[in-house]
């Protein structure tokens, strides 16, 4: 491509922050950007990342789609919710006018499995109008490409262990309320923990209606299956609130989560495959205490064993990074709902964006 990137920013929040500015570092162009949030609307979006004014401010989401046809980008990057069913809108929107997307929504890393029916009407419809819908972020790699490659030099497996901390102030209001972050604990077992405590036929029925509520732990495991070629034979998951001994305040909730309440929870999902190997992952997501700081560790039981720590990784930047890097790879790709292991491989972009472009 003979020209800069174009991108348009949906959702200005925390995320965008740096999404945004990557962009421009690395050789692309902000040509629009879309909230919902009426205290943006109408701000430039150097506001937004505190660089200089860029001569883009933020449209109201009632306008997105006269903006995208205005101004027709390569790429809508989606920094909004957690939940693919609260993606609907503007990722139906982009496969209608035949626009590129990747988002950070967590669910839409591998949605087949969790959202089937919702996945597939957006396939059919990217595939209709010639674009490519993806979801990605830090499990793209640190859950995903890191653990498949260590596979990759194992002689057989027994199981996949992985654990993963988070602070949930550091990615917006949308992902904390999913994770229960602030409710007190008879709330977190009725509006969080119960939804696990259904049968297998329930939670099937909930999946294909497009209700059931992932972990996102469950659509990494469906990542890691699909990349590994392993058949899923039977997958649960459960949800279990997170406490501390201190009143912690949150900037992002607006509220002091006082000694008790859950800050966030744990959620751990099994699957087992008919190939024998099974697949434990969990993700802990919480408003941190100052004790507490990310981590990402996981095991690959077999022949030989192997652990890869991460210590203090910055999750927002690494998300924020990869969603960057993948652009290329999202443009390039066939047309559909395609997850990230069917893509390129991410690779780190030393030149402008538009120049690994085919």
């Amino acid at each position: 491509m003979d020209r800069k990137v174009k991108v348009v920013q949906y959702g200005t929040g925390k995320m965008s922050v740096y999404t945004m500015r990557y962009v421009y570092e690395k050789g692309g162009e902000i040509v629009g950007a879309i909230d919902v949030n009426p205290n943006v609307v109408g701000k430039d979006i150097g506001d937004i990342m505190g660089t200089e004014k860029k001569g883009i401010v933020v449209t109201p989401s009632s306008q997105a789609e006269e903006l995208l046809r205005n101004t027709r980008p390569d790429i809508v990057i989606v920094t909004t919710v957690s939940l693919f069913s609260e993606m609907e809108e503007p990722l139906m929107l982009c496969a209608k006018l035949g626009i590129n997307a990747i988002t950070t929504c967590e669910e839409a890393f591998f949605p087949w499995n969790s959202n089937p029916e919702l996945t597939k009407k957006i396939d059919e419809l990217a595939k209709q109008n010639g674009c490519t819908i993806t979801g990605s972020g830090y499990q793209d790699r640190y859950w995903g490409d890191l653990i498949s490659s260590i596979a990759a030099s194992t002689h057989t497996i027994k199981k996949i262990k992985g654990s993963s901390s988070y602070n949930v102030e550091d990615y917006g209001i949308a992902l904390a309320k999913a994770h229960g972050a602030g409710l007190d604990l008879d709330t977190f077992e009725k509006e969080v923990a119960a939804s696990d405590n259904i049968s297998e036929e329930e939670r099937q029925k909930q999946i294909q209606s497009g209700k059931f509520v992932p972990s996102y732990m469950w659509n990494v495991n469906g990542w890691l299956c699909s990349e590994l070629g392993l058949t899923v034979t039977k997958q649960t998951q459960k949800c279990v609130p997170q406490t501390y001994k201190e009143d912690i305040e949150s900037s992002t909730l607006g509220m002091t989560v006082k000694a008790g309440m859950a800050t966030g929870m744990s959620a751990v999902v099994t699957t087992e495959t008919k190939e024998g190997i099974v697949i434990e992952s969990e993700c802990i997501g919480k408003v941190y205490s100052k004790e507490d700081y990310d981590k990402n560790e996981w095991t690959i039981e077999g022949e030989p064993n192997t652990t890869l720590v991460i210590a203090r990784p910055s999750t927002v930047e690494l998300t924020c990074a990869t969603v960057v890097n993948r652009i290329p790879d999202v443009i390039n790709g066939k047309p559909g709902y395609v997850t990230t292991e069917q893509l390129d491989e991410l690779t780190y972009r030393v030149k402008p964006l538009n120049e690994y472009i085919k």
